[in-house]
């Protein structure tokens, strides 16, 4: 059953660590936030004292290049926010002001399973203000090379239906199916962490990539197996962390989904664009009360990627 109501968190959360690419240490602090807030990020420790506060909203996504980074470098960013993300839409949490004082997210153990421990501790606050769904009404599809990323309409909640095919015996051909609520979540998906080979390890470290990654917050991929001594917390762990990764990208939406996502060797760079070709057209969506429907806005993109009311069809 889909929840009617928005929830925050019932006290503030402090998490602490270093980023998997920059290495450079942070202080993410987790504020409870009011009714229709969203999620935002406020970005400290900028030159000068300076702050900024960043929606979690696709069109301000300015990278998607092996994790995906909010804002510019210029006037302030936060990378690799996409598991705090899932974990957010994972327990079903509308508002949440993220205050950090670094350009990256800690990795912590490279799942979403630290920042859901955290906010479960916290517990969750249900606020009075209703929750609004975005609701796919018609297929959208992003293809790039081999692989695509589609939103299609589906009634009963929010499914997801990931496939990955690496040219690598370890991984190979891998594929889960999903309807997410918040014990799925948990249960199949939190733990998986984020992965790599190490054949590529020193080359992104040239390019100033992966510096403060590990075998504590990463599996690492050799030719003739796992490097990591534990091994694998599931068989199909790495389907299941791209799962991971793409419910913290769609996250970006800014709303709660109703619908179907299906992807075929996808990354950030597309589910992200799968957001932005859901929202090029208001015929695509609807905008859903979930205690009241009726006719609400949407947003049209324009060129500049600011975002504009339109009306969506009406919910029937």
């Amino acid at each position: 059953m889909k929840a009617s109501r928005q929830t925050t968190l019932r006290k503030t959360v402090t998490l602490m660590g270093a980023g998997v690419h920059s290495g450079q240490p942070a202080k993410l602090v987790l504020h409870p936030a009011d009714a229709n807030h969203g999620i935002v990020f406020l970005r400290t420790g900028l030159p000068n004292g300076r702050e900024r506060l960043i929606d979690a909203r696709h069109m301000n996504v300015s990278t998607t290049e092996l994790c995906t980074v909010l804002g510019d470098v210029e006037t302030g960013s936060v990378a690799t926010i996409e598991h705090l993300m899932a974990a957010f839409t994972g327990l079903g949490i509308d508002n949440v002001l993220a205050e950090i004082d670094g350009p990256e997210m800690p990795i912590l153990d490279g799942s979403s399973a630290c920042f859901v421990d955290a906010i479960l501790e916290s517990g969750l606050a249900v606020q009075e203000a209703s929750r609004r769904y975005l609701k796919v009404l018609r297929p959208v599809r992003i293809e790039h090379g081999r692989g695509f990323s589609e939103l299609l309409p589906f009634e009963r909640g929010f499914r997801l239906d990931v496939e990955i095919d690496f040219d690598s015996a370890v991984i190979g051909r891998q594929r889960k199916v999903v309807d997410l609520d918040a014990t799925t979540f948990r249960n199949e998906i939190a733990h998986a962490r984020t992965f790599g080979f190490m054949r590529d390890l020193e080359k992104l470290r040239t390019m100033g990539l992966a510096l403060g990654s590990s075998l504590e917050n990463s599996v690492a991929i050799a030719d003739d197996g796992i490097v990591n001594p534990e091994g694998l917390r599931y068989t199909d762990e790495f389907v299941r962390h791209k799962m991971l990764d793409a419910i913290g990208d769609l996250a970006l939406s800014g709303y709660a989904l109703q619908g179907e996502y299906r992807s075929y060797c996808a990354g950030h760079r597309m589910n992200v664009a799968v957001l932005e070709a859901l929202f090029s057209d208001r015929a695509n969506y609807a905008i859903v009360d979930a205690l009241a429907p009726r006719r609400e806005f949407g947003y049209a993109e324009m060129g500049s990627g600011v975002a504009v009311p339109a009306f969506a069809p009406d919910l029937t």
